[in-house]
């Protein structure tokens, strides 16, 4: 089987992963059903049961997201695909901002954020200019932002309306805007067709670890770390949510061009950074008084809460693409 997959293209080979990663899905999707047709004549445990397949079905759903997303990445080609994450990023920062309500008087620092950040970061992403798209948002934009909002000549609560602004182009602009620079790196000997495999292997190793941190936490009755933020965030269940994802990274190091090690760390760094970052973004959700993006019919993007789906991805990216960048010396 490895070398019938090693004798195929790399366009093939993508394809071929592409495929068994759908099938596993539809299967996947086959078992919930059943299991959500079956019923149990058990009245005491029928609303546990029913939360818990209310999570797989969440789950499932985030994933099939995530999938298809990254399929039509590929399939669209590098420029296309970078074009299809400005508007994940596009819709993921108006659900944002409408969560996060601005003052009015904040709208040339919205219209500068959306109509200008946002396609100058993807531009500079699509033309390959790393060196410019690492700084152009956490310095220049950082630093235009507040600058536009005081000459609109409003003071109240002005350092909280600027940082709400500065932290979602941070996180929904900048964070997802390295998932497709990602297509774009050139390794010694590794054609950047076959870059899809690291997309993959990041979306991968991050979804793996935060459905086995999901599932110990479940099960595994420990003190919360931040009981007011998560209640089922322990170091027991993201240490387990560490070792799974580290685990898949080592088993896919064959379809990267990473050694077995260095694949183990570049698996064990996303997962941290996307787990980590997830706790942080729950805690926005805490002080929004929300339990998740989409809730209560409030998603602007139609899609049940857009963040919920790529806010792990959001901090994991940019961590993954700088820690490669740095480690084999890639410009």
């Amino acid at each position: 089987m490895n070398h019938f997959f090693r004798s195929l293209s790399a366009h093939q080979q993508v394809g071929a992963l592409f495929l068994m990663v759908f099938g596993l899905l539809a299967l996947a999707s086959i078992v919930y059903t059943l299991l959500a047709l079956r019923d149990t004549g058990e009245p005491a445990t029928a609303s546990l049961r029913q939360a818990r397949l209310r999570e797989a079905r969440r789950l499932l759903r985030t994933t099939w997201v995530m999938v298809s997303v990254f399929w039509l990445a590929w399939v669209l080609g590098g420029g296309v695909a970078t074009l299809l994450f400005a508007f994940v990023a596009f819709f993921a920062l108006r659900e944002f901002v409408t969560l996060s309500p601005p003052s009015r008087r904040d709208h040339r620092s919205l219209v500068l954020a959306f109509f200008v950040v946002l396609p100058t970061q993807f531009w500079l992403v699509w033309t390959g200019q790393f060196d410019r798209f690492t700084v152009f948002i956490p310095v220049y934009v950082f630093l235009a932002l507040p600058v536009v909002s005081a000459l609109a000549d409003d003071p109240e609560h002005f350092l909280e309306r600027t940082a709400k602004l500065q932290w979602g182009i941070m996180v929904c602009v900048y964070g997802l805007s390295h998932v497709p620079a990602l297509l774009l790196l050139q390794f010694p000997g590794w054609g950047t067709e076959r870059n899809a495999f690291l997309v993959f292997f990041l979306a991968a190793v991050v979804q793996t670890g935060m459905l086995a941190q999901h599932l110990a936490g479940r099960w595994l009755r420990r003190p919360p770390v931040a009981p007011r933020i998560s209640r089922s965030f322990h170091w027991t269940s993201w240490g387990w949510g560490m070792a799974a994802g580290g685990l898949l990274g080592g088993l896919l190091a064959g379809i990267t061009p990473f050694k077995p090690g260095q694949a183990l760390a570049m698996a064990l760094i996303a997962c941290a950074s996307g787990s980590l970052g997830h706790l942080v973004m729950k805690a926005i959700k805490r002080d929004r008084g929300i339990p998740s993006w989409g809730s209560q019919g409030r998603s602007v993007t139609g899609a049940s809460g857009l963040l919920d789906r790529v806010d792990a991805l959001s901090f994991a990216a940019p961590v993954f693409f700088h820690s490669i960048r740095w480690t084999f010396g890639l410009h």
